[in-house]
Protein backbone atom coordinates (compact mmCIF):
# COMPACT_ATOMS: atom_id res chain seq x y z
CA UNK A 1 0.00 0.00 0.00
CA UNK A 2 1.19 3.50 -0.85
CA UNK A 3 1.04 6.65 1.25
CA UNK A 4 -1.92 7.78 -0.89
CA UNK A 5 -3.79 4.58 -0.02
CA UNK A 6 -3.26 5.19 3.69
CA UNK A 7 -4.49 8.78 3.29
CA UNK A 8 -7.70 7.58 1.65
CA UNK A 9 -8.25 5.01 4.40
CA UNK A 10 -7.51 7.51 7.19
CA UNK A 11 -11.09 7.56 8.64
CA UNK A 12 -11.01 3.78 9.07
CA UNK A 13 -7.48 3.84 10.49
CA UNK A 14 -8.47 6.49 13.05
CA UNK A 15 -11.40 4.34 14.21
CA UNK A 16 -9.21 1.24 14.51
CA UNK A 17 -6.61 3.17 16.56
CA UNK A 18 -9.36 4.63 18.78
CA UNK A 19 -10.71 1.13 19.55
CA UNK A 20 -7.21 -0.05 20.53
CA UNK A 21 -6.58 3.08 22.61
CA UNK A 22 -9.86 2.61 24.47
CA UNK A 23 -8.94 -0.99 25.26
CA UNK A 24 -5.58 0.08 26.69
CA UNK A 25 -7.14 2.87 28.77
CA UNK A 26 -9.85 0.53 30.13
CA UNK A 27 -7.18 -2.03 31.08
CA UNK A 28 -5.29 0.63 33.06
CA UNK A 29 -8.06 2.82 34.45
CA UNK A 30 -11.83 2.67 34.22
CA UNK A 31 -13.29 6.13 33.71
CA UNK A 32 -16.51 6.63 31.78
CA UNK A 33 -15.89 10.27 30.91
CA UNK A 34 -12.36 9.69 29.55
CA UNK A 35 -13.48 6.76 27.37
CA UNK A 36 -16.40 8.82 26.07
CA UNK A 37 -14.11 11.77 25.24
CA UNK A 38 -11.69 9.49 23.36
CA UNK A 39 -14.62 8.02 21.42
CA UNK A 40 -16.16 11.40 20.55
CA UNK A 41 -12.78 12.86 19.54
CA UNK A 42 -12.07 9.83 17.33
CA UNK A 43 -15.39 10.25 15.51
CA UNK A 44 -14.73 13.97 15.02
CA UNK A 45 -11.15 13.31 13.82
CA UNK A 46 -12.32 10.63 11.39
CA UNK A 47 -15.01 12.96 10.07
CA UNK A 48 -12.57 15.87 9.63
CA UNK A 49 -10.15 13.62 7.75
CA UNK A 50 -12.83 13.24 5.06
CA UNK A 51 -12.37 16.88 4.03
CA UNK A 52 -9.02 15.88 2.50
CA UNK A 53 -10.99 13.55 0.22
CA UNK A 54 -13.90 15.82 -0.69
CA UNK A 55 -12.69 16.60 -4.25
CA UNK A 56 -11.39 13.17 -5.19
CA UNK A 57 -12.40 11.05 -8.10
CA UNK A 58 -12.61 7.30 -7.56
CA UNK A 59 -9.44 5.98 -5.91
CA UNK A 60 -9.19 2.20 -5.99
CA UNK A 61 -7.23 0.20 -3.41
CA UNK A 62 -7.12 -3.04 -5.32
CA UNK A 63 -8.87 -5.33 -5.00
CA UNK A 64 -10.87 -4.54 -1.86
CA UNK A 65 -11.92 -0.89 -1.76
CA UNK A 66 -12.81 2.15 -3.82
CA UNK A 67 -12.98 5.59 -2.19
CA UNK A 68 -15.18 7.94 -4.24
CA UNK A 69 -17.75 10.68 -3.68
CA UNK A 70 -20.42 8.14 -2.83
CA UNK A 71 -18.24 6.38 -0.24
CA UNK A 72 -16.98 9.62 1.31
CA UNK A 73 -20.50 10.98 1.77
CA UNK A 74 -21.82 7.77 3.31
CA UNK A 75 -18.82 7.43 5.64
CA UNK A 76 -19.38 11.04 6.73
CA UNK A 77 -23.06 10.37 7.38
CA UNK A 78 -22.22 7.24 9.39
CA UNK A 79 -19.54 9.00 11.46
CA UNK A 80 -21.75 12.03 12.21
CA UNK A 81 -24.59 9.74 13.30
CA UNK A 82 -22.26 7.62 15.44
CA UNK A 83 -20.97 10.79 17.14
CA UNK A 84 -24.52 11.88 18.03
CA UNK A 85 -25.34 8.37 19.30
CA UNK A 86 -22.19 8.38 21.45
CA UNK A 87 -23.35 11.65 23.05
CA UNK A 88 -26.79 10.19 23.78
CA UNK A 89 -25.07 7.04 25.09
CA UNK A 90 -22.99 9.06 27.55
CA UNK A 91 -26.10 10.66 29.07
CA UNK A 92 -27.88 7.28 29.07
CA UNK A 93 -25.13 5.18 30.71
CA UNK A 94 -23.84 7.85 33.09
CA UNK A 95 -27.03 7.37 35.12
CA UNK A 96 -26.64 3.58 35.31
CA UNK A 97 -24.52 1.29 37.44
CA UNK A 98 -23.27 -1.11 34.75
CA UNK A 99 -19.68 -1.20 33.53
CA UNK A 100 -19.87 1.38 30.77
CA UNK A 101 -16.44 1.58 29.20
CA UNK A 102 -16.50 -1.49 26.92
CA UNK A 103 -19.66 -0.17 25.29
CA UNK A 104 -17.70 2.52 23.45
CA UNK A 105 -15.16 0.02 22.10
CA UNK A 106 -18.02 -1.98 20.61
CA UNK A 107 -19.64 1.20 19.25
CA UNK A 108 -16.43 2.21 17.45
CA UNK A 109 -15.97 -1.29 16.00
CA UNK A 110 -19.56 -1.40 14.72
CA UNK A 111 -19.06 1.99 13.08
CA UNK A 112 -15.81 0.76 11.55
CA UNK A 113 -17.66 -2.21 10.05
CA UNK A 114 -20.36 0.04 8.57
CA UNK A 115 -17.73 2.37 7.05
CA UNK A 116 -15.94 -0.62 5.53
CA UNK A 117 -19.13 -1.80 3.85
CA UNK A 118 -19.82 1.39 1.88
CA UNK A 119 -16.40 1.38 0.17
CA UNK A 120 -16.18 -2.38 -0.47
CA UNK A 121 -15.75 -3.68 -4.02
CA UNK A 122 -14.87 -7.29 -3.18
CA UNK A 123 -16.70 -10.11 -1.42
CA UNK A 124 -13.85 -10.45 1.12
CA UNK A 125 -14.07 -6.82 2.29
CA UNK A 126 -17.87 -7.02 2.15
CA UNK A 127 -17.98 -10.00 4.50
CA UNK A 128 -15.26 -8.60 6.76
CA UNK A 129 -17.12 -5.31 7.19
CA UNK A 130 -20.43 -7.06 7.74
CA UNK A 131 -19.03 -9.36 10.44
CA UNK A 132 -17.19 -6.56 12.28
CA UNK A 133 -20.48 -4.67 12.33
CA UNK A 134 -22.58 -7.68 13.37
CA UNK A 135 -20.32 -9.27 16.00
CA UNK A 136 -20.01 -5.98 17.90
CA UNK A 137 -23.79 -5.56 17.68
CA UNK A 138 -24.39 -8.92 19.41
CA UNK A 139 -22.81 -7.54 22.57
CA UNK A 140 -24.24 -4.03 22.22
CA UNK A 141 -27.80 -5.38 22.02
CA UNK A 142 -27.47 -7.45 25.20
CA UNK A 143 -25.20 -4.96 26.99
CA UNK A 144 -27.57 -4.36 29.94
CA UNK A 145 -27.38 -7.99 31.03
CA UNK A 146 -29.53 -7.67 34.14
CA UNK A 147 -32.44 -6.11 32.29
CA UNK A 148 -35.43 -8.16 31.25
CA UNK A 149 -35.43 -9.19 27.55
CA UNK A 150 -31.87 -7.92 26.99
CA UNK A 151 -30.21 -11.35 26.74
CA UNK A 152 -33.19 -12.63 24.76
CA UNK A 153 -32.77 -9.86 22.19
CA UNK A 154 -29.02 -10.52 21.88
CA UNK A 155 -29.48 -14.27 21.44
CA UNK A 156 -32.22 -13.81 18.82
CA UNK A 157 -30.04 -11.45 16.83
CA UNK A 158 -27.03 -13.78 17.18
CA UNK A 159 -28.86 -16.87 15.93
CA UNK A 160 -30.64 -15.16 13.04
CA UNK A 161 -27.52 -13.21 12.04
CA UNK A 162 -25.59 -16.49 11.88
CA UNK A 163 -28.25 -17.93 9.56
CA UNK A 164 -28.17 -14.82 7.38
CA UNK A 165 -24.36 -14.91 7.18
CA UNK A 166 -24.55 -18.55 6.07
CA UNK A 167 -26.99 -17.62 3.29
CA UNK A 168 -24.78 -14.70 2.27
CA UNK A 169 -21.61 -16.83 2.12
CA UNK A 170 -23.30 -19.61 0.18
CA UNK A 171 -24.69 -17.01 -2.24
CA UNK A 172 -21.20 -15.51 -2.70
CA UNK A 173 -19.82 -18.99 -3.41
CA UNK A 174 -22.42 -19.59 -6.13
CA UNK A 175 -21.75 -16.18 -7.70
CA UNK A 176 -18.01 -16.91 -7.63
CA UNK A 177 -18.59 -20.32 -9.22
CA UNK A 178 -20.69 -18.75 -11.99
CA UNK A 179 -18.44 -15.75 -12.74
CA UNK A 180 -14.96 -16.84 -11.63
CA UNK A 181 -14.33 -13.64 -9.66
CA UNK A 182 -15.19 -12.02 -6.34
CA UNK A 183 -14.70 -8.39 -7.36
CA UNK A 184 -17.77 -6.33 -8.22
CA UNK A 185 -16.18 -5.11 -11.48
CA UNK A 186 -15.24 -8.67 -12.47
CA UNK A 187 -18.78 -9.90 -11.81
CA UNK A 188 -20.13 -7.01 -13.91
CA UNK A 189 -17.83 -7.98 -16.80
CA UNK A 190 -18.85 -11.64 -16.60
CA UNK A 191 -22.56 -10.73 -16.52
CA UNK A 192 -22.35 -8.72 -19.75
CA UNK A 193 -22.40 -12.02 -21.62
CA UNK A 194 -25.67 -13.12 -19.98
CA UNK A 195 -29.00 -12.12 -21.50
CA UNK A 196 -30.75 -14.19 -18.84
CA UNK A 197 -29.20 -15.07 -15.50
CA UNK A 198 -28.03 -18.72 -15.25
CA UNK A 199 -29.88 -20.65 -12.56
CA UNK A 200 -26.84 -20.94 -10.29
CA UNK A 201 -26.05 -17.23 -10.54
CA UNK A 202 -29.69 -16.34 -9.91
CA UNK A 203 -29.71 -18.66 -6.89
CA UNK A 204 -26.52 -17.01 -5.63
CA UNK A 205 -28.03 -13.55 -5.93
CA UNK A 206 -31.19 -14.80 -4.21
CA UNK A 207 -29.22 -16.13 -1.24
CA UNK A 208 -27.25 -12.90 -1.02
CA UNK A 209 -30.51 -10.94 -1.00
CA UNK A 210 -31.66 -13.09 1.95
CA UNK A 211 -28.48 -12.26 3.88
CA UNK A 212 -28.66 -8.54 3.08
CA UNK A 213 -32.43 -8.50 3.65
CA UNK A 214 -31.92 -9.68 7.22
CA UNK A 215 -29.55 -6.80 7.97
CA UNK A 216 -32.02 -4.33 6.45
CA UNK A 217 -34.96 -6.02 8.25
CA UNK A 218 -37.16 -5.98 5.18
CA UNK A 219 -40.10 -8.40 4.85
CA UNK A 220 -39.95 -11.43 5.08
CA UNK A 221 -36.65 -11.20 7.02
CA UNK A 222 -37.97 -8.76 9.61
CA UNK A 223 -39.18 -10.96 12.48
CA UNK A 224 -36.23 -10.16 14.74
CA UNK A 225 -36.69 -6.39 14.53
CA UNK A 226 -39.37 -5.56 17.15
CA UNK A 227 -37.92 -7.91 19.79
CA UNK A 228 -34.36 -6.65 19.31
CA UNK A 229 -35.46 -3.00 19.29
CA UNK A 230 -37.42 -3.58 22.48
CA UNK A 231 -34.67 -5.47 24.34
CA UNK A 232 -31.65 -3.36 23.34
CA UNK A 233 -30.66 -0.13 25.15
CA UNK A 234 -32.26 2.91 23.47
CA UNK A 235 -28.98 4.31 21.99
CA UNK A 236 -28.14 0.87 20.55
CA UNK A 237 -31.60 0.68 18.99
CA UNK A 238 -30.92 4.07 17.35
CA UNK A 239 -27.62 2.69 16.04
CA UNK A 240 -29.25 -0.42 14.55
CA UNK A 241 -32.01 1.64 12.92
CA UNK A 242 -29.56 4.08 11.31
CA UNK A 243 -25.84 3.29 11.05
CA UNK A 244 -26.22 -0.48 10.67
CA UNK A 245 -28.90 -0.25 7.98
CA UNK A 246 -27.25 2.72 6.26
CA UNK A 247 -23.97 0.85 5.84
CA UNK A 248 -25.68 -2.23 4.39
CA UNK A 249 -27.87 -0.12 2.09
CA UNK A 250 -24.81 1.74 0.79
CA UNK A 251 -23.19 -1.61 0.00
CA UNK A 252 -26.33 -2.85 -1.76
CA UNK A 253 -26.51 0.30 -3.93
CA UNK A 254 -22.84 0.03 -4.92
CA UNK A 255 -23.05 -3.68 -5.77
CA UNK A 256 -26.23 -3.59 -7.85
CA UNK A 257 -25.29 -0.39 -9.66
CA UNK A 258 -21.85 -1.84 -10.42
CA UNK A 259 -23.18 -5.11 -11.85
CA UNK A 260 -26.22 -3.38 -13.46
CA UNK A 261 -28.53 -5.89 -11.82
CA UNK A 262 -31.58 -3.84 -12.73
CA UNK A 263 -31.60 -5.00 -16.34
CA UNK A 264 -32.76 -8.44 -15.17
CA UNK A 265 -36.56 -8.59 -14.71
CA UNK A 266 -36.30 -11.43 -12.16
CA UNK A 267 -34.28 -9.30 -9.73
CA UNK A 268 -36.59 -6.31 -10.27
CA UNK A 269 -39.58 -8.53 -9.45
CA UNK A 270 -37.96 -9.86 -6.26
CA UNK A 271 -37.12 -6.37 -4.97
CA UNK A 272 -40.55 -5.03 -5.92
CA UNK A 273 -42.27 -7.77 -3.91
CA UNK A 274 -39.97 -7.12 -0.95
CA UNK A 275 -40.64 -3.35 -1.15
CA UNK A 276 -44.43 -3.71 -1.28
CA UNK A 277 -44.50 -6.36 1.47
CA UNK A 278 -42.28 -4.22 3.71
CA UNK A 279 -44.47 -1.13 3.30
CA UNK A 280 -47.71 -3.01 3.96
CA UNK A 281 -46.53 -5.31 6.78
CA UNK A 282 -44.52 -2.59 8.54
CA UNK A 283 -47.42 -0.16 8.69
CA UNK A 284 -50.18 -2.67 9.50
CA UNK A 285 -48.16 -4.28 12.31
CA UNK A 286 -47.26 -0.86 13.73
CA UNK A 287 -50.97 -0.04 13.98
CA UNK A 288 -51.43 -2.84 16.54
CA UNK A 289 -48.59 -1.84 18.90
CA UNK A 290 -48.76 -0.06 22.25
CA UNK A 291 -44.99 -0.12 22.80
CA UNK A 292 -43.19 2.93 21.38
CA UNK A 293 -40.01 0.99 20.60
CA UNK A 294 -42.00 -1.63 18.69
CA UNK A 295 -43.91 1.10 16.84
CA UNK A 296 -40.61 2.60 15.73
CA UNK A 297 -39.31 -0.87 14.83
CA UNK A 298 -42.18 -1.62 12.48
CA UNK A 299 -41.98 1.96 11.21
CA UNK A 300 -38.34 1.36 10.22
CA UNK A 301 -39.42 -1.70 8.21
CA UNK A 302 -41.92 0.40 6.25
CA UNK A 303 -39.32 3.12 5.65
CA UNK A 304 -36.93 0.57 4.13
CA UNK A 305 -39.80 -0.33 1.83
CA UNK A 306 -40.08 3.33 0.81
CA UNK A 307 -36.33 3.46 0.15
CA UNK A 308 -36.63 0.42 -2.12
CA UNK A 309 -38.80 2.50 -4.48
CA UNK A 310 -35.87 4.86 -5.15
CA UNK A 311 -33.45 1.91 -5.18
CA UNK A 312 -35.45 0.21 -7.95
CA UNK A 313 -35.28 3.39 -10.03
CA UNK A 314 -31.67 2.32 -10.64
CA UNK A 315 -30.46 5.71 -11.87
CA UNK A 316 -28.66 8.76 -10.51
CA UNK A 317 -31.87 10.43 -9.35
CA UNK A 318 -32.73 7.28 -7.42
CA UNK A 319 -29.37 7.23 -5.63
CA UNK A 320 -29.67 10.93 -4.78
CA UNK A 321 -33.21 10.32 -3.46
CA UNK A 322 -32.02 7.42 -1.29
CA UNK A 323 -29.18 9.52 0.10
CA UNK A 324 -31.37 12.52 0.91
CA UNK A 325 -34.00 10.24 2.48
CA UNK A 326 -31.32 8.51 4.57
CA UNK A 327 -30.08 11.84 5.94
CA UNK A 328 -33.63 12.81 6.94
CA UNK A 329 -34.30 9.31 8.31
CA UNK A 330 -31.07 9.26 10.35
CA UNK A 331 -31.84 12.65 11.94
CA UNK A 332 -35.39 11.60 12.73
CA UNK A 333 -34.74 8.12 14.13
CA UNK A 334 -31.77 9.19 16.25
CA UNK A 335 -33.89 12.05 17.59
CA UNK A 336 -36.84 9.76 18.34
CA UNK A 337 -34.73 7.22 20.19
CA UNK A 338 -32.87 10.09 21.85
CA UNK A 339 -36.17 11.12 23.44
CA UNK A 340 -36.76 7.51 24.53
CA UNK A 341 -33.26 7.42 26.06
CA UNK A 342 -33.73 10.76 27.82
CA UNK A 343 -37.03 9.71 29.41
CA UNK A 344 -35.74 6.27 30.49
CA UNK A 345 -34.86 5.49 34.09
CA UNK A 346 -32.40 3.06 35.65
CA UNK A 347 -34.93 0.20 35.71
CA UNK A 348 -36.25 0.23 32.13
CA UNK A 349 -36.54 2.30 28.96
CA UNK A 350 -39.50 4.64 28.44
CA UNK A 351 -41.14 2.38 25.87
CA UNK A 352 -44.82 2.22 26.88
CA UNK A 353 -47.41 4.69 25.62
CA UNK A 354 -48.32 5.43 29.24
CA UNK A 355 -44.80 6.80 29.75
CA UNK A 356 -45.66 9.57 27.28
CA UNK A 357 -49.14 10.39 28.57
CA UNK A 358 -49.32 14.12 29.28
CA UNK A 359 -45.67 14.64 28.30
CA UNK A 360 -46.51 18.03 26.76
CA UNK A 361 -47.57 19.33 30.19
CA UNK A 362 -44.72 17.72 32.10
CA UNK A 363 -41.82 18.36 29.68
CA UNK A 364 -43.03 20.64 26.88
CA UNK A 365 -39.72 21.00 25.03
CA UNK A 366 -39.11 17.25 24.97
CA UNK A 367 -42.68 16.64 23.75
CA UNK A 368 -42.22 19.27 21.02
CA UNK A 369 -39.02 17.62 19.80
CA UNK A 370 -40.62 14.15 19.81
CA UNK A 371 -43.64 15.50 17.95
CA UNK A 372 -41.36 16.98 15.28
CA UNK A 373 -39.61 13.59 14.88
CA UNK A 374 -42.89 11.70 14.56
CA UNK A 375 -44.33 14.19 12.07
CA UNK A 376 -41.15 13.88 10.00
CA UNK A 377 -41.50 10.08 9.97
CA UNK A 378 -45.10 10.57 8.82
CA UNK A 379 -43.94 12.86 6.01
CA UNK A 380 -45.70 16.04 7.12
CA UNK A 381 -44.64 19.25 5.24
CA UNK A 382 -41.95 21.53 6.69
CA UNK A 383 -40.03 18.50 7.98
CA UNK A 384 -37.07 16.68 6.44
CA UNK A 385 -39.15 13.51 6.13
CA UNK A 386 -41.63 15.21 3.78
CA UNK A 387 -38.91 16.38 1.38
CA UNK A 388 -37.23 12.95 1.51
CA UNK A 389 -40.48 11.18 0.67
CA UNK A 390 -41.16 13.65 -2.15
CA UNK A 391 -37.66 12.96 -3.55
CA UNK A 392 -38.29 9.20 -3.46
CA UNK A 393 -41.67 9.69 -5.18
CA UNK A 394 -39.97 11.76 -7.89
CA UNK A 395 -37.46 8.97 -8.51
CA UNK A 396 -40.27 6.41 -8.76
CA UNK A 397 -42.34 8.58 -11.12
CA UNK A 398 -39.27 9.33 -13.24
CA UNK A 399 -38.83 5.61 -13.96
CA UNK A 400 -42.60 4.93 -14.13
CA UNK A 401 -42.75 2.56 -11.16
CA UNK A 402 -46.45 3.31 -10.83
CA UNK A 403 -47.43 0.35 -8.61
CA UNK A 404 -44.64 1.09 -6.12
CA UNK A 405 -45.46 4.81 -6.13
CA UNK A 406 -49.15 4.07 -5.44
CA UNK A 407 -48.23 1.71 -2.58
CA UNK A 408 -45.91 4.34 -1.11
CA UNK A 409 -48.66 6.98 -1.10
CA UNK A 410 -51.24 4.57 0.33
CA UNK A 411 -48.96 3.33 3.10
CA UNK A 412 -47.87 6.85 4.00
CA UNK A 413 -51.54 7.61 4.72
CA UNK A 414 -51.84 4.45 6.87
CA UNK A 415 -48.66 5.39 8.76
CA UNK A 416 -50.14 8.72 9.79
CA UNK A 417 -52.46 6.97 12.25
CA UNK A 418 -49.91 5.40 14.59
CA UNK A 419 -47.65 8.46 14.59
CA UNK A 420 -50.57 10.74 15.43
CA UNK A 421 -51.66 8.23 18.11
CA UNK A 422 -48.38 8.79 20.00
CA UNK A 423 -48.67 12.58 19.57
CA UNK A 424 -52.26 12.48 20.89
CA UNK A 425 -51.11 10.58 24.00
CA UNK A 426 -48.49 13.26 24.69
CA UNK A 427 -51.11 15.99 24.39
CA UNK A 428 -53.50 14.39 26.89
CA UNK A 429 -53.88 15.94 30.31
CA UNK A 430 -51.70 14.09 32.88
CA UNK A 431 -53.60 12.01 35.42
CA UNK A 432 -51.43 13.12 38.32
CA UNK A 433 -49.18 16.04 39.09
CA UNK A 434 -45.74 15.74 37.61
CA UNK A 435 -42.94 14.86 39.98
CA UNK A 436 -40.09 17.37 40.09
CA UNK A 437 -37.32 16.32 37.76
CA UNK A 438 -33.87 15.63 39.21
CA UNK A 439 -31.33 18.26 38.26
CA UNK A 440 -28.94 16.88 35.66
CA UNK A 441 -25.21 17.51 35.73
CA UNK A 442 -24.08 19.96 32.99
CA UNK A 443 -22.26 17.25 31.01
CA UNK A 444 -25.35 14.98 30.94
CA UNK A 445 -27.62 17.91 30.17
CA UNK A 446 -25.47 18.96 27.21
CA UNK A 447 -25.18 15.41 25.88
CA UNK A 448 -28.92 14.77 25.98
CA UNK A 449 -30.92 18.00 25.78
CA UNK A 450 -28.33 19.84 23.68
CA UNK A 451 -28.04 16.97 21.18
CA UNK A 452 -31.82 16.66 20.91
CA UNK A 453 -32.18 20.41 20.29
CA UNK A 454 -29.60 20.29 17.48
CA UNK A 455 -31.35 17.33 15.85
CA UNK A 456 -34.72 19.10 15.99
CA UNK A 457 -33.26 22.25 14.42
CA UNK A 458 -31.62 20.17 11.68
CA UNK A 459 -34.91 18.39 11.03
CA UNK A 460 -36.78 21.64 10.49
CA UNK A 461 -33.91 23.30 8.61
CA UNK A 462 -33.66 20.47 6.07
CA UNK A 463 -37.45 20.47 5.73
CA UNK A 464 -37.73 24.22 5.15
CA UNK A 465 -34.54 24.70 3.14
CA UNK A 466 -33.61 21.38 1.45
CA UNK A 467 -31.75 23.01 -1.46
CA UNK A 468 -28.44 23.18 0.45
CA UNK A 469 -28.40 19.44 1.20
CA UNK A 470 -29.57 18.59 -2.34
CA UNK A 471 -26.72 20.66 -3.77
CA UNK A 472 -24.16 18.93 -1.53
CA UNK A 473 -25.42 15.50 -2.59
CA UNK A 474 -25.37 16.41 -6.28
CA UNK A 475 -21.86 17.89 -6.03
CA UNK A 476 -20.56 14.84 -4.17
CA UNK A 477 -22.01 12.42 -6.69
CA UNK A 478 -20.62 14.42 -9.61
CA UNK A 479 -17.23 12.93 -8.61
CA UNK A 480 -18.64 9.45 -8.11
CA UNK A 481 -18.07 6.64 -10.60
CA UNK A 482 -20.43 5.59 -13.37
CA UNK A 483 -22.59 3.66 -10.89
CA UNK A 484 -24.36 6.94 -10.00
CA UNK A 485 -23.82 8.76 -13.26
CA UNK A 486 -26.22 6.84 -15.48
Amino acid sequence: MSQTDFLHLMPLIILAIAALLNMLVVAAWRNHKIIYVITAVSFVAAFLSLFELRDITAHAIEPLFVIDGFGVFYIGLILATALVISMLSYAYFEQREEQKEEYYILLILSTLGACTLVISTHFASLFLGLEVLSVALYSLISYLRTRERSDEAGIKYLILAAFSSAFLLFGMALVYYSTGTMTFAGIATAMKDFQELPILLLTGFGMMIIGIGFKLSVVPFHMWTPDVYEGAPAPVTAFIATVSKGGVLGLLIRFFMEVDGFRYPTLITIFSIVAIASMIAGNLLALMQTNVKRILAYSSISHLGYLMVAFLAGDRLGVEAITFYLVAYFITMVGAFGVVAMLSDTERDAELLDDYRGLLWRRPWTATAFTAMLLSLAGIPLTAGFVGKFYVLAAGVNTQLWLLVAMLVLNSVIGLYYYIKVVAVMFQQPEAEAEPRPRLRPSIYLASVGTLAVLTLLLVLVGVYPAALVEVIQNVFSTAPEMVAK
